[in-house]
Order: C-alpha cells, then structure tokens, then sequence
C-alpha cells in the first residue's frame, strides 16, 4: 500500500504529503478515498442503471486489491477466477439442494437443505480455487451470498460477475496511475508457484 501511495503522490505531485505527515493516517486516507471511489462508482453505475451491480463480497475484494496489490489474491487472475467459482459452486448447491427457487435464508430461515447447500458452496469454493492456483477469500462470500438465496437468478449471478469484472479494471486503473507494478492478470511468477 505505500508503494501505492509513493507512486501517486509522484504522479500528483504530492510528495509533500509522504514528507510531512504520519505514514498510518496517509495509508488511511488512502484507503478511504479508494474505498470511496472504488465501491462509490460500484453504486453509482447501480443507481442509473437499476441493476444490483453492489454486492457484500466486492467490499473484501476491493480492501485487497487497494491495500495488498501486489498479493496474489489480489491479483486479476485470482479475482476473476475465485469469484467465477463462488458463483458457480453457489448456484451449483442450490441445483443439489433444490434451492434455486426457495426464498433466503434470512427470510425464511435456515432449514437442513440450506445447511448442506451453505456447506457445500463454501467446501466447493474452498477446494477449487486451491486446485486452480487461485486463492480469493471475498470468493467465499460470493458463494455463500448464492447459496443462501440472497441472489439466486442466472441474470443477478451475471451482474455479480460483470461487477467483479469492472472492479477489476478499476484497480488495473487505480494501482497503474499510483505506480504499482500491478499485474494486468496473473500474479507475479515467484508468489504464483506453490506446487
């Protein structure tokens, strides 16, 4: 994260800010403004298109992607992989469960079926991106939010998966401009083998 801010403090021509105040609350500010503007421009895209284009898992992911860029979770590769997986592992144990057209759990309470489908979505999730090489743990919010019917429409897991994906290009955007080598898909070479 501070390589993050180094970068666009050069870039905006703020090196003052680095010089002359407390590291922790620059790190901070950054985080919020990143924060603002990454899940901010999220809802604003829902609001005029009167999509839900603003899901509880993106909160993580864009945490990740402003604060460990360089992590590979955070990685575009990882991100897009993880969550792809989530959704389909979610509608998946709604399929095995007969779930795809009972209400959410929140509303209509957790019974055994829901259980296994929640438990089955997160193992899937869990062991998949682990087979792949492509660690996201917002990816395990994704699968639950599926599997405990709080989205359960194909069109609503497509939107969740389109907002991924422009979240994705926005922390592309965000970490180029601040100077960060971040990576346009795979995470770099020597955190990516764990064979």
């Amino acid at each position: 994260m501070a390589e993050i801010l180094q970068g666009l403090f050069m870039r905006l021509r703020l090196p003052w800010l680095e010089q002359h105040h407390a590291r922790i609350p620059i790190l901070a500010l950054f985080s919020f403004i990143n924060g603002c503007i990454s899940i901010g421009l999220m809802s604003i895209l829902a609001l005029i298109t009167s999509s839900p284009l603003i899901f509880p898992s993106l909160g993580p992911t864009a945490f990740l992607f402003f604060y460990t860029p360089r992590a590979p979770s955070a990685s575009p590769r990882n991100t897009i992989i993880g969550h792809t997986i989530g959704v389909v592992a979610g509608y998946f144990s709604l399929l095995v469960t007969g779930l795809t057209t009972a209400g959410p759990a929140l509303s209509v309470g957790v019974t055994w079926p829901r259980v296994i489908a929640a438990a089955l979505s997160l193992g899937l999730t869990a062991g998949l991106m682990v087979l792949l090489k492509s660690p996201h743990p917002p990816a395990g919010a994704t699968t639950l939010i599926i599997s405990l019917g709080i989205l359960t429409r194909p069109w609503q897991l497509l939107l969740l998966l389109i907002a991924v994906g422009l979240l994705t290009l926005q922390a592309i955007v965000i970490n180029r401009l601040a100077g960060i080598p971040y990576p346009l898909w795979n995470p770099p070479r020597e955190e990516l083998d764990h064979s």
